[in-house]
């Protein structure tokens, strides 16, 4: 019994330590979103949001 709880104990920590990662496209993808409306921007044009005004 004791066994398999340190096993999970170790996995759950191999899990987290995988979880802070960061990956190489994380500031991409943030830098993706319209500033004004938060939604994700498709293309190099304007976000819709800022079509209609």
């Amino acid at each position: 019994m004791i066994k398999i709880v340190s096993l999970f104990l170790i996995f759950m920590l191999v899990l987290a330590m995988f979880g802070r990662l960061r990956l190489p496209g994380a500031q991409k993808i943030k830098n993706a979103k319209c500033p004004k409306c938060g939604r994700f921007k498709i293309g190099k044009g304007p976000c819709a949001c800022e079509k209609k005004s």
